[in-house]
């Protein structure tokens, strides 16, 4: 068998049954995170301007799109993923040489199991797939170092989730992972330099090839059978050499995933948690800063501290803010928040968070980054004017693995993204529904959130 062949089959044998109480609970609190986001972000420019292009362009309705309105599977999985994706705050996963966002699947596989009608448990052993798969390519075979995007991996966990949200078999599920896996090779440029939209939108066009590779699959077309293993496939192009037995894969890798607090670039979590508590301590006079000194592990620097992926302190657009730890900590250290507000394109460029983003220096520490990914070790400096000088060190926070999410501070973060969207009853209704969703219908969950309004609320 080929090496898709096996993953095929490990896909089409997962099933509900194998899934343990701690990654059902942990896959509802990833959907409830994932759909609050979505929610948060519906009023955002970019999504406005994709959901008249999908007006405009139609599209058969079968799959619902959150706000209302149906559409092709794969057009709905990318309009979904879009809205999960752009305000930046969904889950992440932590590989030693990858970074990737697992719950960036969720548009595909809710657009594919409403498509054929699905339950919830069906739903959710799909997402425990999709989870899986992007994790363990994470793992064994990280392509960042080779200048290539996460979504590249992306690309073989949405096919494989889609096409078993559809219930294909076997050779289909390989196929829709071979059409997928050749031809979503991204480029790490996506979040390099000066960013652009792209940045929030390459794990949702994945998310739409996957869908629409499955759909491909379950009409008979093939794609290559050697993708990982092939001349000139996976391994020999890109990743490089390596091995998963898919045979001895559980579906737990979910409760390896983290949640972010803080709306921002993953790597820079526990570093806001340090600097809001420096704000807290006595004495403290955010206006009286002189100097902010960070040290952090080499991956927060490389990717978001002015490392090998470009200086972060041009910020203009609400895609550079997030991923520039200068900016980041500034605002933090300024408002004692870092949340969609702070995103408003006149906080973005206002004087005081650009004018003490200047002045922080972040610096890598080999002793932090050999931490790294099992701690996430910060450790901040704040000196004012006067020379006092305030100290934080953290190594994790509320998310993180050793202090992991649960359903009451999931609900919480929930309501704080969808209340300016949807009253308290519509969120008890779509909360309610995830948090039964192994004893309900896909449908039941599509149509609640099909009621949510497009518009603020007010």
């Amino acid at each position: 068998m080929t090496e898709s062949q096996n993953l095929a089959r490990f896909v089409s044998e997962a099933s509900w049954a194998r899934l343990s109480p701690e990654a059902v609970e942990q896959l509802k609190i990833r959907v409830l995170d994932t759909l609050g986001v979505a929610i948060g972000a519906l009023d955002a420019e970019p999504i406005v301007a994709i959901r008249g292009l999908l007006d405009d362009l139609g599209g058969t309705p079968i799959s619902t799109l959150i706000g209302g309105g149906r559409t092709s599977p794969e057009r709905a999985a990318f309009f979904n993923s879009a809205l999960s994706r752009y305000l930046d705050f969904m889950d992440s996963y932590l590989a030693k040489g990858e970074t990737n966002h697992p719950s960036d699947n969720l548009g595909a596989v809710l657009a594919s199991a409403e498509s054929v009608g699905a339950s919830g448990a069906e739903l959710l052993t799909a997402l425990a797939v999709a989870y899986q798969v992007h994790t363990r390519l994470a793992d064994v075979a990280p392509v960042r170092d080779r200048g290539f995007d996460h979504t590249t991996q992306g690309a073989f966990a949405a096919a494989a989730a889609a096409a078993k949200a559809m219930r294909l078999p076997v050779e289909q599920i390989a196929n829709a992972v071979a059409i997928a896996g050749t031809a979503n090779a991204a480029l790490r440029v996506t979040r390099t330099g000066n960013l652009s939209h792209w940045k929030g939108l390459a794990a949702p066009h994945v998310s739409k090839e996957g869908a629409f590779a499955a759909l491909l699959a379950s009409r008979g077309i093939t794609g290559p059978e050697q993708v990982f293993e092939g001349n000139k496939g996976f391994k020999d192009s890109i990743a490089g050499p390596f091995e998963i037995d898919w045979s001895r894969e559980d579906l737990e890798r979910v409760t390896r995933t983290i949640v972010k607090k803080h709306n921002a670039e993953i790597h820079s979590q526990s570093a806001l948690d340090a600097a809001q508590d420096v704000r807290s301590q006595d004495g403290f006079n955010a206006r009286a800063i002189e100097e902010v000194r960070l040290s952090t592990f080499d991956v927060a620097h490389s990717i978001i501290g002015g490392g090998e992926e470009g200086d972060k302190r041009l910020v203009r657009t609400k895609e550079e803010a997030d991923h520039s730890l200068p900016w980041m900590l500034a605002v933090v250290l300024l408002d004692g928040r870092l949340t969609p507000d702070q995103y408003a394109p006149e906080r973005i460029v206002a004087a005081d968070v650009q004018g003490l983003m200047t002045r922080i220096r972040i610096t890598p520490k080999t002793e932090f980054s050999a931490r790294f990914p099992d701690q996430m070790p910060a450790d901040l400096e704040v000196v004012l004017a006067d020379g006092t000088t305030f100290r934080s060190s953290q190594d994790s926070y509320h998310g993180f693995h050793d202090n992991p999410l649960d359903w009451e501070a999931a609900r919480l973060k929930f309501d704080a993204l969808a209340a300016p969207f949807a009253e308290v009853a519509l969120r008890d209704e779509i909360a309610d529904t995830v948090r039964d969703l192994e004893h309900r219908t896909v449908a039941d969950l599509t149509a609640a959130l099909a009621n949510v309004p497009r518009t603020r609320r007010g």
